[in-house]
């Protein structure tokens, strides 16, 4: 039986390729800093497929930047696609794109990392300065 899907599977593809359809794009990206537009090396960019109802689907693909910040992929599938860019010193990058052309270019402009704050640092600092203000 499961060899009877794959053989269906094969065939739709087939089928779908004697149409002339070209249902699949390339790819373009470039990763840029956000504050002077230089160009992110090594920055890993993560494609994920999603399926109808959003969700992300299994699967995917990493790629790394060149010296120009630059990445590609071809025979990307029409259809949903979320994309995550995640670099040393910089804020994780993400966001669902459709893909509906032959050529798609994305321009990814990644962020320092914004400061954290707890409420749990708040209350030290303030038990700190309790103790200073009754030390004097």
């Amino acid at each position: 039986m499961k060899r009877f899907w794959v053989i269906v599977g094969v065939v739709a593809v087939l089928a779908l390729g004697a149409l002339g359809e070209d249902k699949s794009s390339e790819l373009k990206f470039l990763v840029v800093k956000d504050y002077n537009g230089k160009p992110v090396r090594n920055a890993s960019v993560i494609l994920h497929p999603l399926r109808k109802d959003g969700k992300q689907d299994r699967g995917g693909f990493q790629l790394k930047t060149d010296l120009d910040g630059k990445t590609s992929f071809e025979g990307v599938p029409y259809g949903k696609l979320r994309v995550q860019v995640l670099a040393r010193g910089f804020q994780t990058f993400g966001e669902d794109y459709e893909i509906h052309q032959p050529t798609t270019e994305i321009t990814v402009k990644l962020k320092q990392p914004t400061g954290q704050y707890s409420i749990y640092e708040d209350k030290q600092n303030d038990k700190k300065d309790d103790k200073s203000q009754e030390e004097k």
